[in-house]
């Protein structure tokens, strides 16, 4: 262990040449291990590590592990990274740290960590800077926990608001998600945590803005539209991760699609890090696309196209073992896929330290300094869209009347993190609000069906305050009874259920209006805004 030690951390070696000599060093076998990634079901018991687990599943050199800290605080998760670590260094034949991942689009997914406005929020700032602020906030909360690669941010143009994955996106423009794009890669690698800018190619513009649907366009329309945020991710950022989209592009599943993955990638934009699948779309080659018989076929087409990592566990590339025994699969092409990941984890530091310290981590996440940034960032990104009767601002009020199904809810949208503060639209006016000021509350409507019932006390409540704020919009998320979000394309842009006409009822009281939409993607207003 010590000669090994000594060269992988000796600081008059170059990266490449470590990464080369830790490469001659490894079998088959475990080059195959370090491309393939486990879930954290795999290594814990009830919640905790456990070593007979990750001896069976990591033990021989795993190279990835899906989010295994995103249900524990930050100290908790500071501590099982460095379990989880220790174990791969101490108990693996050549002591190969792993990479931990989770979502961090706006915001690390795991507890307790800082929140800040959705992609398409950040993207109405028009504020670049503002963005790499708040990724060097996201790269420092992640690394002080263990987490060492972002799957962010999403760079996806949309141009179809019925993508219900509208929200995740900076917006329809080329040129702003590319300047968000850099911004944000740029922020979080300079904490050494790896971007993974996704999805490798047009993911969101399917017919019907179904999300990962199959696509046909031209090639001047990819390069033109769909393609400059990624290369000025790769060629600007030197975004260190891709990942490949779920949809083919005219028939071709993105995730082995050789010119996407090697000829643009690599050969034209120079790209040095290694790719990553979107979850279950290595798989999804033989199962949704049916382009293959056998889940091994499909492995071997993405590898040999130029994808170096399947998420979220072994599946496919589970069947690359006895290929690769049998001559069936190039060596070559998992020679270069260990090296590129090798490669990055030497650049992360993991062979020099893996660990974290506990007790930072318990003090960076959601720290004060950052929930101020939250909101800066959030104060940037309301968009006013109309105020021609001067209604707002709000001056020497009496009384408030606050309405609607968004109203009470922790409106945070899809990807959001968990077990930190959250402030309610009505808990905010309430504790914003001057001392005498009277808050009445009323539903008025949930966010979908069909009942009236709420009305009656809404235009009530309405009626006897001096302005009424209505809160209406969508809701995102995982949950049921969400409006949008992945897997919640729409067909219609107006507002859900009967918020149209509880807007109108609360109008025809004839005080002053406010409605705050609080939603991901476009929504049609001409029924209502006059």
């Amino acid at each position: 262990m010590s000669v090994k030690k000594a060269i992988y951390t000796d600081k008059n070696r170059g990266i490449e040449e470590k990464v080369k000599d830790l490469l001659g060093r490894m079998t088959l076998e475990e080059k195959i291990h370090q491309m393939c990634c486990v879930t954290g079901n795999e290594i814990l018991k009830n919640g905790k590590f456990s070593p007979g687990k990750a001896k069976k599943n990591i033990g021989k050199g795993i190279g990835e592990i899906s989010p295994v800290l995103r249900d524990i605080g930050p100290k908790e998760g500071a501590r099982l990274a460095n379990q989880i670590q220790k174990f791969a260094v101490k108990n693996t034949r050549l002591g190969i740290p792993v990479i931990i991942h989770d979502e961090c689009l706006h915001g690390c997914m795991a507890k307790t960590s800082t929140s800040f406005p959705q992609s398409i929020a950040l993207g109405s700032t028009w504020n670049p800077e503002l963005v790499e602020r708040i990724a060097v906030t996201i790269g420092k909360e992640t690394r002080a926990r263990g987490i060492t690669q972002c799957l962010s941010p999403t760079i996806n143009i949309a141009r179809d608001s019925r993508c219900g994955r509208t929200e995740e996106t900076y917006g329809e423009d080329p040129y702003l998600t590319s300047r968000m794009a850099v911004a944000f890669i740029r922020g979080v690698q300079s904490q050494k945590v790896v971007a993974t800018p996704k999805h490798f190619a047009a993911n969101f513009v399917g017919d019907g803005g179904r999300d990962s649907d199959d696509i046909h366009f031209s090639e001047r329309i990819l390069r033109e539209i769909y393609f400059p945020a990624f290369k000025a991710s790769i060629v600007e950022a030197g975004a260190l991760s891709v990942m490949s989209a779920y949809n083919a592009i005219d028939g071709v599943p993105c995730s082995c699609d050789r010119w996407l993955l090697t000829d643009i990638l690599r050969k034209e934009w120079g790209f040095k890090g290694f790719v990553v699948s979107d979850y279950g779309s290595v798989v999804g080659i033989y199962n949704k696309h049916n382009v293959t018989e056998t889940k091994g076929e499909a492995g071997k087409k993405a590898v040999e196209a130029g994808m170096d990592i399947e998420l979220p566990g072994i599946d496919c590339f589970g069947k690359l073992f006895s290929l690769a025994k049998k001559g069936r699969i190039s060596v070559e092409a998992i020679n270069e896929t260990v090296h590129r990941i090798l490669w990055v984890k030497f650049w992360l530091g993991l062979f020099d330290d893996p660990y974290v310290n506990i007790k930072y981590a318990g003090k960076v996440c959601d720290c004060t300094e950052h929930r101020r940034l939250a909101l800066e960032a959030g104060h940037e990104s309301i968009v006013l869209l109309k105020n021609s009767r001067r209604t707002l601002p709000l001056r020497k009020v009496n009384s408030i009347a606050v309405i609607g199904p968004n109203a009470r809810e922790e409106c945070l949208g899809s990807y959001s993190g968990h077990g930190m503060k959250v402030v309610t639209p009505l808990e905010g006016i309430r504790n914003r609000a001057p001392k005498n000021t009277k808050i009445y509350f009323a539903e008025g409507c949930k966010l979908t069906g069909g009942s009236k019932r709420g009305f009656e006390k809404a235009a009530g409540i309405a009626r006897k305050s001096d302005v009424a704020i209505l809160f209406m919009g969508n809701a995102a998320g995982f949950e049921d009874g969400r409006t949008e979000g992945e897997n919640a394309d729409r067909c219609n842009l107006d507002l859900p259920g009967l918020q149209e006409e509880l807007i109108k009822e609360v109008c025809d009281t004839g005080k002053p209006v406010i409605v705050v939409l609080i939603n991901g993607s476009a929504i049609t207003m001409s029924k209502w805004v006059n």
